[in-house]
């Protein structure tokens, strides 16, 4: 069983950044992908980012070129880059990997 720990929300102005890192304990592959989702108040989870091995990645629409994924095989971590921030990115942020989900970390765009 893998188990996901979120770090790194929390508030901050539009147009700031933050970075989100999530660390895997357990049997990790790299060929599997690893995402970040978030979920707004009222609305579905979505998917924002994901990785396969070290460089194949997707974004969804809203975040291209704003938001980068990277990952560390070797210590098996996610990280998620955020710049440009703004008030529609507001969400609880959840890692992924397979079937197992981190707890998630709040992430707040306001000024």
């Amino acid at each position: 069983q893998v188990q996901l720990v979120e770090s790194g929300g929390g508030l901050v102005q539009p147009g700031g950044s933050l970075r989100l890192s999530c660390a895997a304990s357990g049997t990790i592959f790299s060929w599997f992908v690893m995402a970040w989702y978030r979920q707004a108040p009222g609305k579905q989870r979505e998917l924002v980012a994901s990785i396969r091995g070290g460089d194949s990645t997707y974004y969804a629409h809203s975040v291209k070129g704003r938001f980068t994924i990277s990952r560390d095989n070797a210590k098996n971590t996610v990280t998620l880059q955020m710049n440009s921030l703004k008030s529609e990115d507001t969400a609880v942020y959840y890692c992924n990997y397979q079937e197992s989900w981190g707890q998630g970390t709040q992430v707040t765009v306001s000024s």
